[in-house]
Formats: structure tokens, sequence, C-alpha cells
């Protein structure tokens, strides 16, 4: 997951950390609170699929989340 302060959001933070991520860490998954629109929106705009959902979070919160690959 990435966080950007909501001040920095549009600045190009979040493309430039998303590339950076992919190119040089090989990221192609990502998990999403899937209450978080703006950050289903941004990866899908970016080549994310959903390709999963739970219920939980990780920790059995019941804050679901979206499994999304880049495509």
């Amino acid at each position: 997951m990435l966080f950007v302060a909501a001040e920095d959001r549009g600045s190009g933070a979040g493309t430039a950390l998303l590339d950076h991520a992919v190119r040089e860490l090989g990221a192609w998954k990502v998990d999403v609170n899937e209450q978080n629109t703006q950050a289903v929106d941004f990866y899908a705009r970016r080549g994310f699929d959903i390709v999963g959902r739970s219920d939980t979070d990780e920790a059995g919160r019941p804050y679901p989340l979206l499994h999304l690959k880049l495509s």
C-alpha cells in the first residue's frame, strides 16, 4: 500500500512511488481498502485490475480489501 499526504495528492508523488515500486522492487500486486475509492481509481488508471476481495484486513478487522494485480 502507498500512502500520500492529502496535501501532496495530485503532485505526482504517488505515481513516482508506484513507478519505483514496480520497476525497482518488482511490485505487481497491491491490496486496497475497498472504501478508499480514490486509491482504487488511482491504481485502476495505472493498469491494475481487481483480482479478488477479502471481507477483512490482514489483522482480521472488518475493513474489506480489494486485491489488485498489474495487468
